[in-house]
């Protein structure tokens, strides 16, 4: 390889590694966000099988709570899952695919008459 050639690689490399970087960072904090969300999930849970009843606040709380990590369900059964870690950039892909929706294959066909 020539010198230049090599900068370059180098250079498309540092790049790529930069958005995989940001891409982690994005999807660290939105994780941490939803389950921030969820505090406190586990009293609440318990309070119906101490004895204790829920009240329309407890239950309300308890959708939301719920609500928030099934959103987080795609993140969490790769890594609790036998050999879920090898799955993760399959499910990046599949959630990056989902997020941009499909606007590529909405593109109009072009009328082929004369």
């Amino acid at each position: 390889m020539t010198q230049p050639h090599r900068r370059k690689a180098i250079l498309v490399l540092r790049q790529k590694l930069a958005s995989v970087r940001s891409l982690q960072e994005s999807q660290r904090f939105y994780i941490r966000s939803e389950l921030s969300q969820v505090r406190g999930l586990i009293p609440l849970l318990m309070k119906r099988r101490n004895g204790g009843k829920w009240t329309l606040e407890d239950r309300m709380t308890l959708r939301r709570d719920l609500r928030a990590l099934s959103n987080l369900s795609p993140y969490l059964v790769p890594l609790v899952m036998p050999g879920g870690i090898l799955m993760l950039p399959l499910l990046a892909w599949w959630l990056d695919y989902r997020r941009k929706g499909r606007a590529n294959k909405a593109e109009p066909v072009a009328d082929t008459e004369v």
